[in-house]
């Protein structure tokens, strides 16, 4: 049984179907792990949702995924909370007949998921973890959020983004030094005075996990101790990455989507 952990796909469906014929994957035994963003700014966020959803039904817990932030407005844009942007490519979704349940399945994921596998401890996460955070921290502040946003209260959790616990699930990358979210996007080399990969604030979050993660296309493929980020910019013509956790095998396929 192998556990495989794949980037984001952002609807480049035509890709991600190529890169599943390359890594062997066996749905009757294997894991599958997706960090999130499934939809938006590619093609195919339909084509994606529903293989996602059928997956979900046929591998039942060995298939994980896990929210990001594109996926979280196509929930808004699908309440009717948040306006559409200029890149959005959700209308064929938003459209669809089965659309109003593909966006229900979507917005009952999980912000994180933590499992043991072959003995390591790992933690699945769109973006990454505040400093700091004990295990115990993350599964709590998740659950509450997932109340939120399957409940009632959904509307107000979407419409305020910049809440500490998801935006850090779902959108952070560095941080400046009082520990702030910063918008910086780029590669962490070329980042403004004073500002850090979340990832190298002490103390990291789960730092006795593996974080497996993506959201930031301009950091790409990175492993290290610890740690596996896996955006590597598919939907900007670049490549859409695999990671085998128990050995770190590394699968990509060049984008082919249109």
């Amino acid at each position: 049984m192998a556990t495989w952990a794949i980037g984001d796909v952002h609807g480049c469906f035509r890709t991600l179907q190529a890169l599943l014929d390359r890594m062997d994957l066996d749905v009757r035994r294997d894991r599958l792990w997706m960090v999130g963003d499934l939809v938006n700014r590619g093609p195919s966020s339909l084509e994606t949702l529903r293989w996602a959803r059928a997956l979900d039904a046929e591998m039942g817990d060995r298939f994980r995924v896990v929210l990001g932030n594109h996926d979280l407005h196509l929930i808004g844009r699908r309440l009717g909370i948040v306006e559409a942007r200029p890149r959005d490519t959700l209308e064929d979704v938003l459209e669809a007949p089965d659309g109003p349940d593909l966006v229900e399945w979507l917005r009952r994921l999980p912000f994180v998921h933590l499992e043991r596998i072959a003995g390591r401890d790992y933690v699945l996460v769109h973006a990454g973890l505040r400093p700091g955070w004990a295990p115990e921290d993350v599964i709590k502040a998740a659950r509450r959020l997932e109340r939120k946003l399957r409940g009632p209260k959904a509307t107000r959790l979407l419409q305020r983004r910049n809440k500490k616990s998801l935006a850090a699930f779902t959108r952070m990358r560095m941080l400046d030094r009082k520990g702030h979210s910063h918008d910086y996007a780029g590669p962490p080399d070329d980042a403004p005075s004073g500002l850090r990969p979340w990832f190298r604030v002490l103390p990291r979050g789960c730092q006795e996990r593996t974080i497996v993660c993506g959201h930031w296309a301009a950091l790409g493929l990175h492993l290290e101790p610890g740690l596996i980020t896996l955006d590597t910019g598919c939907v900007w013509g670049e490549r859409l990455t695999a990671v085998r956790l128990e050995d770190r095998r590394v699968v990509q396929e060049v984008q082919s989507d249109s």
